[in-house]
């Protein structure tokens, strides 16, 4: 089955459709959880104290048509059939649109960007048309690549979408748990279900969050069957619902009910358009969740199973609340109610399944969106556990977890009700869906190079019904709609002052780096004694010698014999290959062993925190040694003001390049007979050997180079950590030390390490400390 290219989009063959119909089983546990779980809590929610029913039917029959005409435009129309063809190489979400607009327009906020970056096998973008000078597209993307106000427009942007996904993680378990147990109210009289509900749902959540730390994959065989069941379940009760109370409820698919709802209730329907906008809430996942299936299998899943089930369970809502106009209290209205007596207990237990499904895949979400903004330097370092070895974007993060858990227990509380939590959620959600029709107009410009007047019409027309959802949302900022938008406000400036803070930090780098010019003045040994291992100082320059190391070497009399300047960067792709991970090149001349290796990651790239990363940095070394002669055939990029570097694999990757082993196992499970080995003439504190290929032959000198680069080796290596102080310089502005001084200097303190730096012993970390005046 030709699973990799299904998932990249190319044609199908004959035998991927199992495979396609496999991926949109699997998605419907892990993209619809949320979106299935909406017709919990619409009706109740856009019937709350705005909007009473009368017999005529005109309210319910315009609520209908309403959800019809929403769940048709935007989910099928907006998403389906237009969003999810703005990918970035199979990857989905706010900040994949981003990346996508940077590679296509200079637009991107990340400081240390390479020309060689644009090489990756990803980094690929379409050819503009002969003719895009001339064109009114092609004036406007030379704007925003000149005006640094609508670079810094376009990343707020995309920021701001982010912050509202995470609000929507705090948010959207509390609503769908809190609606799933409301079925209790129905057993109880109003007084003792006020005292259940609240603490069944908390014990919901914690039993939820507490169970993140597994990981999604021990129990996600269970999602696909739990979230097909509900909506099986949901369509039949609408569909003996239409039967047995109103077949004409059809007639409310009109759009013309919708301007009778609107001219009869005024100012009250608008308002009750935030309860409405809640039929919608999940759809974003369609599009974030792109990585993990395929454009094909979303659009199956959702336009066979999802839409239509939501559709009649809606219908059949309606046909039962237009026969049954008696109300008593505003939870008679709910879900349950439509409910056959008969089997509402175990409808109930169904109904919690399937939110704490939902639940999960927005929690996961969340942490998959965090990771990506930490990628892009755009939010503090924090520890990520990778749940699972096998399934790509299972990860756990412990401390993001635990906020949101008390977030969410902290609004179940306080609101108690599903009119709050959905007022607060109907605005995260509505907010994200804007933010990603104003990025996709200019995908449709920039990155699809079709006419202004398209990008114009797609963002007309769907941004005035996200506008108009929008504002009937933003009115009730006193009844819950302040939620989102205070959390969004921490995490905005949380996330612009670390941004802030990383691009003055890297400026300040770049502007005090030391010039090759002064390592040559100090001779091979660089006026120091050489001790033997390898020192691996970790910058985040890209070209020249960064400051924090003639800091070192002028107060401490001794280095190692091989110095490599680590530079761990984030490009703009979803992956890097691992065969184009490394570029290694040289500082200085060959007797000097100064090496620079620019680890590249995606924004959606497991970073190695075991002693892997360790072994294919000396193997990308070694292979650089080997390679750097004219027979040897290796594409080499001029990048930086260091010279030639060469693009290398990872050891995994390179199967004709130089291997390393430690043990005597790992050399007869390689085919040492077709290899020569260069050992190290003295056996250090461990034992290694370089593995290379006969062919091609390594002179004297390359050789001479590994065995000292095996001593180093084996002598062991030491990590040189900068421990940077960041402040502010003389006579600047009070905002600006604010922003650094207390607030960067505040999340740098208290911000994890990098990641690949774990797997170094502590007795082999050193940290230099410097001050950085910004």
């Amino acid at each position: 089955m030709d699973l990799e290219g299904v998932i990249q989009g190319n044609p199908i063959k004959r035998d991927s459709w199992k495979t396609v119909l496999t991926l949109a089983y699997q998605s419907l546990g892990v993209v619809y959880g949320d979106l299935s779980t909406s017709p919990l809590y619409v009706f109740k929610s856009t019937f709350a104290e705005d909007i009473q029913h009368s017999e005529t039917n005109e309210e319910i029959f315009g609520v209908l048509s309403f959800i019809f005409w929403t769940l048709t435009l935007i989910p099928l129309v907006k998403y389906v059939f237009i969003v999810l063809r703005a990918d970035d190489n199979g990857e989905g979400g706010t900040f994949a649109l981003y990346s996508l607009l940077c590679r296509h327009a200079r637009v991107s906020s990340l400081p240390n960007c390479q020309l060689a970056d644009e090489e990756l096998s990803e980094y690929k973008k379409d050819e503009v048309v002969s003719n895009a000078s001339r064109d009114i597209g092609s004036s406007l993307k030379s704007t925003f690549e000149k005006c640094r106000v609508l670079r810094k427009v376009l990343l707020v942007l995309a920021l701001i979408g982010t912050c509202m996904v995470i609000g929507d993680g705090v948010l959207t378990p509390a609503i769908s748990v809190f609606s799933a147990v409301s079925g209790l109210e129905l057993s109880m009289s109003k007084e003792q279900h006020q005292y259940v509900e609240v603490p069944v749902a908390c014990a919901i959540l914690v039993l939820l969050f507490a169970i993140q730390h597994f990981g999604t994959h021990r129990v996600g065989f269970l999602f696909a069957p739990v979230v097909i069941t509900w909506l099986l379940c949901v369509s039949a009760i609408g569909l003996y619902n239409i039967v047995h109370w109103n077949p004409q409820v059809y007639q409310a698919l009109s759009p013309y009910y919708m301007y009778k709802f609107l001219k009869k209730t005024q100012r009250r329907g608008w308002m009750s358009l935030g309860g409405i906008l809640l039929c919608i809430t999940g759809s974003e996942a369609m599009f974030a969740d792109l990585g993990h299936f395929s454009q094909l299998s979303i659009k199956i899943a959702f336009t066979f199973v999802v839409y239509p089930s939501l559709i009649l369970a809606y219908m059949g809502q309606a046909a039962y609340l237009s026969k049954h106009h008696i109300i008593e209290s505003d939870y008679q209205i709910g879900f349950y109610v439509s409910v056959p007596e008969k089997i509402r207990w175990p409808i109930l237990a169904i109904a919690i399944l399937a939110a704490v499904v939902g639940s999960q895949a927005v929690i996961t979400g969340t942490f998959s969106v965090i990771k990506q903004c930490s990628a892009l330097s755009c939010f503090p370092r924090v520890k990520i556990v990778h749940t699972s070895s096998k399934m790509h974007g299972q990860i756990y993060i412990p401390e993001i977890n635990w906020t949101l858990m008390l977030l969410c227990l902290a609004v179940t509380v306080g609101f108690r009700d599903t009119k709050h939590l959905g007022n607060a959620a109907g605005l995260a959600v509505i907010t994200v869906m804007l933010v990603t029709t104003c990025l996709m107009s200019l995908v449709i410009v920039f990155c699809w190079h079709k006419s202004i007047f398209l990008a114009l019409c797609f963002i007309f027309f769907f941004g005035s019904i996200e506008a108009l959802y929008f504002s009937a949302s933003l009115i009730k900022f006193l009844e819950g709609a302040w939620v989102p938008i205070a959390l969004s406000l921490i995490l905005f400036i949380v996330m612009c002052v670390w941004h802030y803070g990383t691009i003055k930090k890297y400026e300040f780098d770049v502007q005090n780096k030391v010039s090759v010019n002064w390592i040559l003045s100090l001779g091979p040994s660089l006026g120091i004694v050489r001790v033997r291992g390898i020192g691996l100082l970790h910058t985040e320059l890209v070209s020249g010698i960064p400051a924090i190391f003639s800091h070192f070497v002028t107060n401490l009399p001794a280095f190692h014999q091989v110095v490599v300047f680590l530079c761990v960067k984030s490009v703009p792709v979803p992956h890097v290959r691992p065969e184009e991970r490394f570029l290694v090149g040289r500082v200085g001349p060959r007797e000097y062993r100064l090496y620079r290796c620019i680890a590249r990651y995606g924004y959606r790239d497991i970073h190695k925190d075991d002693m892997e990363f360790e072994k294919d940095l000396v193997c990308s070394i070694a292979e650089f040694i080997r390679s750097e002669h004219p027979e040897c055939n290796i594409s080499v990029e001029d990048v930086g003001d260091d010279g030639r570097m060469t693009v290398v694999g990872t050891s995994s990757s390179n199967f004709e390049g130089i291997r390393m082993c430690e043990d005597d196992a790992e050399v007869s499970e390689t085919g040492a007979s077709e290899l020569r080995e260069i050992k190290s003439p003295e056996i250090g504190r461990k034992r290694v050997r370089f593995l290379v290929p006969q062919s091609p032959q390594v002179d004297i000198q390359a050789r001479e180079e590994l065995r000292e680069l095996m001593e180093a080796r084996e002598a062991g290596l030491a990590f040189i950590l900068g421990h940077s102080y960041v402040r502010t310089k003389r006579g600047s502005s009070l905002m600006k030390k604010i922003i650094i001084n207390f607030g960067y200097d505040f999340l740098r303190r208290n911000c994890r390490g990098p990641n690949y730096a774990l797997s170094i012993p502590h007795a082999s970390t050193l940290e230099v400390g410097m001050i950085y005046h910004v």
